[in-house]
């Protein structure tokens, strides 16, 4: 893999991370919010490893006897392929050769983030999360990767229900790691997820600007797929879970939502709903 491709900084750690293999754990929180990283790592019992660079934010450590890093992403599809293809890289390929290793070593990844409802039967203030995610964006069709048939049947039914006629776009679904999943089962709304390339007009927000698709919101809020609801916005889990299945690693999300969409409700005050998420999080991670 040449300088261009595996493209690495001049203390040979991974290029935007900033990184070097021994300083990230096998089981990976990340979150978009840099600030947030230290809220979480304030509840281990030991830090050894601090690294920040842009917007990467990563503090590794220790509750008990388990290892684990966080890692902020910033905001965005865009920034999660640089994350994902570089810890992939921290993990399955050896820096100094530049080869990738003979066998896989694959990482726990659990998104820990906020989101919009797109159902009023969801409060804000609840935790909801992903089994599935619908990409409205571009990272994936720029990968070779394959596709299980109930991933092509749920992109084919989503774009029939909502009448998707955005130009150059095509929706695509992922699902996310049933492993993970089952440790967020009790206390969460089960759904899928639209992933959005922007906040304002990908999330359907009108504000000076007209919208392509007027209605999409609503033709969301009433699609099902083997009795899943679409559940929430937000804007990082397409390619997390896209990625993430296609290198071998497994994929959640969890979210606290902080909006509801069809309500037109927001909750100022989200910080306490974030506090029980990270809690759960950190629970899930030491006793599984």
């Amino acid at each position: 893999m040449p300088p261009s491709e595996l493209v690495l900084d001049s203390a040979g750690a991974v290029y935007h991370l900033g990184l070097q293999p021994e300083e990230i754990a096998d089981k990976i929180i990340v979150v978009g919010d840099p600030g947030r990283v230290a809220k979480i790592s304030n509840k281990f019992d030991s830090v050894e490893h601090k690294v920040s660079k842009r917007e990467f934010v990563t503090h590794t450590g220790y509750i008990g006897n388990e290892r684990i890093t966080v890692l902020s992403t910033g905001i965005g599809v865009d920034n999660i392929d640089i994350v994902m293809n570089e810890l992939d890289a921290l993990r399955n390929i050896d820096l100094t050769t530049r080869m990738a290793k003979g066998k896989l070593n694959p990482l726990k990844i659990i998104r820990l983030g906020t989101c919009g409802a797109l159902s009023r039967d969801i409060p804000v203030g609840s935790f909801i999360q992903s089994n599935y995610a619908i990409g409205l964006d571009g990272v994936m069709h720029f990968y070779g990767c394959a596709y299980e048939e109930d991933e092509l049947e749920l992109t084919r039914k989503f774009m029939e229900h909502v009448n998707w006629n955005i130009d150059g776009l095509r929706p695509y679904a992922i699902r996310g790691s049933a492993t993970l999943s089952a440790y967020f089962q009790e206390g969460f709304f089960q759904g899928i997820t639209a992933t959005a390339c922007g906040f304002y007009g990908p999330q359907g927000r009108q504000l000076r600007l007209p919208l392509a698709m007027q209605n999409l919101n609503d033709a969301m809020s009433n699609f099902t797929y083997n009795d899943l609801a679409m559940a929430n916005y937000e804007m990082e889990s397409s390619a997390l879970f896209g990625l993430g299945s296609a290198l071998g690693h497994e994929c959640t999300t969890v979210c606290a939502v902080i909006a509801n969409r069809l309500r037109n409700e927001f909750l100022k005050d989200y910080q306490p709903a974030i506090d029980q998420l990270i809690d759960k999080v950190l629970e899930a991670f030491t006793t599984h």
